[in-house]
């Protein structure tokens, strides 16, 4: 007969505890100068998890013969932090001002690191504009070291085959590695700070127990579907979950077609000051920002069509 010792038993049972729900924040629908997004995060009752400042959720359909001009986000600048895009539905090309060019498409991640300064667009791409469609996507904003704000830009277009795979028992979806390390897999974004960020597809009946370390502060946030977290929370879609940093495993199923995203980072615990698209630590960078901007020293982007 097979027994247990008591510092077996002792693992299984530490295995079994979940990390805690901190609070569950829906995603309003906010007007981004005409571009309509969902924001869960910074809100009133939210203002930022470190190091995780911003997310905004877009889902929009573009008509077909549209000319990528008249639709997506214009050219604009950044500085000091990664704003980094989950592509769902459609797709995004992104043109910069160091010259990177590229379509990232539905399944696909852009990320960019902005360092010491870029200037960017997001349309969709000529094709995709032509014949029209559903498109969907999600911008994350994470913070960068002090170290690193000033760092030369960079750029990685992340096609969906690039992510190494968690698959869910009994064929239930899967769970895509974007950044960080899970067990022996690698996700192929390059980041600034320790971060550990899924993407989750999965179907009715999935189940499974994502571990991430207590000291990352962790979120999820579901796009559509729900998912019942730690065996007892049931969280529709459209809303962001933050977590306690006080266990290391967080357990999830559902009973129905679910897509969410499982952000983790270990916090950075620096001052932030902030002006629109620039994320420094003190309000003397934030002006050095807007100058540098000003004088193109982030540099010039010209659309081509």
């Amino acid at each position: 007969m097979f027994k247990l010792n008591f510092s077996t038993l002792f693992f299984i049972v530490l295995s079994m505890i979940y990390r805690s729900i901190k609070q569950i924040q829906f995603a309003e629908m906010i007007d981004m100068g005409g571009f309509p997004v969902r924001q869960p995060m910074p809100t009133k009752q939210l203002d930022r998890i470190d190091p995780f400042l911003l997310l905004h959720h877009h889902t929009g359909f573009i008509a077909n013969d549209t000319h990528p001009r008249e639709v997506g986000v214009s050219p604009h600048p950044h500085r000091g932090f990664s704003p980094v895009t989950f592509v769902f539905k459609g797709d995004i090309h992104h043109r910069d001002s160091r010259g990177n060019s590229a379509v990232v498409k539905a399944g696909g991640v852009q990320w960019m690191d902005a360092g010491m300064g870029i200037v960017h667009s997001e349309r969709p791409s000529v094709s995709f504009a032509k014949k029209g469609g559903q498109q969907e996507i999600v911008q994350l904003w994470i913070n960068t070291p002090h170290a690193h704000k000033m760092d030369q830009p960079n750029y990685q277009a992340l096609d969906e085959v690039t992510f190494p795979i968690i698959s869910l028992p009994e064929e239930k979806g899967k769970l895509a590695v974007v950044a960080g390390k899970y067990g022996a897999l690698q996700g192929p974004a390059k980041s600034k700070l320790d971060v550990l960020i899924l993407r989750g597809d999965v179907l009715p009946g999935a189940t499974y127990t994502i571990h991430i370390p207590a000291k990352y502060n962790t979120i999820i946030y579901i796009l559509n579907g729900s998912l019942t977290i730690n065996e007892n929370e049931h969280i529709a879609g459209l809303r962001l979950i933050q977590f306690n940093n006080d266990a290391d495993n967080i357990h999830f199923s559902t009973n129905q077609k679910t897509q969410f995203l499982v952000l983790g980072g270990l916090p950075l615990n620096e001052p932030i000051e902030s002006y629109g698209p620039f994320v420094m630590t003190s309000q003397t960078e934030i002006m050095q920002a807007l100058r540098d901007y000003q004088m193109g020293k982030m540099g010039v982007l010209i659309e081509e069509w």
